[in-house]
């Protein structure tokens, strides 16, 4: 019920109404999103690109994606080029990154959102859409660092360290690991471990 009034009191300061079904939960479907960005500080970071993939029931529907570029207002640093392999030319048909954000938002709709450290993306897109629409996403959120956690914690009550690097949890899970540090790429991961954690914490 409390949570109910809240949803309802952060949909009125919604400043565009046409972003309502962002409110609008759909039951048995989450999005598994990423963002590449040039910096972990919040503040100062830009995105330079977001991917997702969407997950119905037990399945990840690779063909239901969602991948931008987005071209970035300052320079880029060196040291990130060699992070996310995104070059300057790469990005410049990128679309400005209140677009990429709109569009984001009707791919993910009412959904549930899952990711890796999700806590820092959905910061990222929260610093672009609270400006355009007055309010943070309002979806609710699973990080499969923290499923992972509860599961290897499971496994082994007796040892309190559990190691939350991707590459670790990937050999744990023994999961095919596509190729990291690409948005849309990172998205496909997540989901595949969101699912397979899922199945062995019932």
């Amino acid at each position: 019920m409390f949570e109910r009034f809240l949803r309802n009191r952060e949909r009125k300061k919604l400043t565009d109404p046409h972003y309502g079904f962002l409110f609008e939960e759909q039951p048995g479907e989450w999005v598994s999103f990423d963002c590449e960005t040039t910096s972990l500080d919040v503040k100062e970071a830009e995105i330079l690109s977001i991917g997702a993939v969407k997950i119905r029931g037990n399945r990840v529907l690779a063909s239901e994606s969602f991948y931008v570029l987005v071209k970035p207002e300052n320079p880029m640093k060196a040291a990130n080029i060699t992070v996310h392999g995104l070059r300057p030319t790469d990005l410049s048909d990128g679309i400005p990154v209140e677009e990429a954000v709109k569009q984001l938002l009707e791919f993910i709709g009412g959904r549930e959102l899952v990711g890796y450290y999700l806590e820092y993306d959905v910061a990222m897109i929260n610093k672009f859409m609270k400006p355009m629409l007055g309010i943070k996403l309002p979806n609710k959120q699973t990080d499969v660092s923290s499923l992972f956690h509860r599961w290897q914690s499971r496994q082994n009550a007796h040892d309190s360290y559990v190691d939350l690097r991707m590459d670790s949890m990937f050999k744990k899970l023994r999961l095919p690991d596509l190729p990291r540090h690409n948005a849309l790429n990172d998205s496909i991961n997540v989901a595949l471990m969101y699912l397979l954690l899922k199945q062995r914490l019932k």
